[in-house]
């Protein structure tokens, strides 16, 4: 399933925050998304899962959701979103409960789900016995065991310390390699936007409109820590992005 957003724009009590904002987001890449704070990042996130509807433009689906597929669209959070009382399998078992599927059925799913996230010897684990890198384990795993169409990522990994973000980077290219997903992801990093992502779509300060698309010509299991050519990306954006991050550091300054 692709996703197409068609000259989205919006305001908030009259304060324009986006402005015609049209992105082609194809199925089974992953699509990053960065730009000055205040930008509408993660406003734009939210249209597109359908948590808020624009003032202006369109977000369509195209195509059908995988036929196994439980929820179309689906999140990953910074704070991770665990219940404390559940363990790493009964969070993972609360999505699929609300489909019906329990017993048998949803052991098949939580076995595999577990398997591919690395986290079979913790299944029995609550969250406070984890680290932060582990929560976030959980949740990329609960978010798999619905088998979106398109999972949504929200500064994923921006609450995580470099080296366990620079191992969850590890994790999500492996999950993408073995089966790869389509995926939104925002990010004030630049160093995890030219790592996992196919492209990155660089927004301007508000009212926050597509600056550029910056296409990362490499494939993802290519692609390591130290790399110059993903180096030389990064510089690219720093330099398309620079005096619109400072211009809107100090617009929020005023505000």
């Amino acid at each position: 399933m692709d996703i197409r957003l068609d000259g989205i724009g919006h305001s908030y009590d009259g304060f324009e925050v986006m402005r015609d904002i049209t992105l082609d987001i194809p199925n089974q890449q992953i699509i990053c998304i960065v730009g000055p704070s205040g930008c509408g990042k993660s406003t734009l996130l939210r249209f597109i899962g359908g948590l808020e509807r624009p003032q202006r433009g369109q977000v369509l689906q195209l195509g059908n959701p995988p036929k196994d597929c439980l929820n179309p669209l689906t999140y990953i959070f910074q704070d991770f979103a665990l219940l404390p009382w559940r363990s790493v399998t009964g969070n993972i078992s609360l999505v699929l409960e609300d489909h019906g599927i329990r017993g048998a059925a949803a052991r098949e799913i939580i076995t595999d789900v577990l398997a591919r996230t690395k986290l079979t010897d913790f299944a029995k684990a609550l969250p406070k016995q984890l680290s932060g890198g582990m929560k976030q384990r959980v949740a990329i795993a609960r978010a798999l065991a619905v088998k979106p169409a398109v999972m949504l990522m929200d500064e994923p990994l921006s609450a995580l310390d470099s080296q366990t973000r620079e191992l969850l980077m590890d994790d999500l290219v492996s999950l993408w390699s073995r089966q790869p997903f389509t995926a939104v992801y925002v990010t004030h990093n630049l160093a995890e936007a030219v790592r996992l992502g196919h492209k990155v779509v660089v927004l301007s300060r508000r009212p926050g409109q597509i600056r550029e698309i910056v296409e990362i010509d490499k494939p993802l299991a290519d692609r390591e820590f130290g790399d110059a050519d993903l180096d030389a990306y990064q510089k690219r954006l720093w330099n398309l992005m620079r005096d619109e991050a400072r211009a809107a550091d100090e617009e929020l300054l005023h505000v």
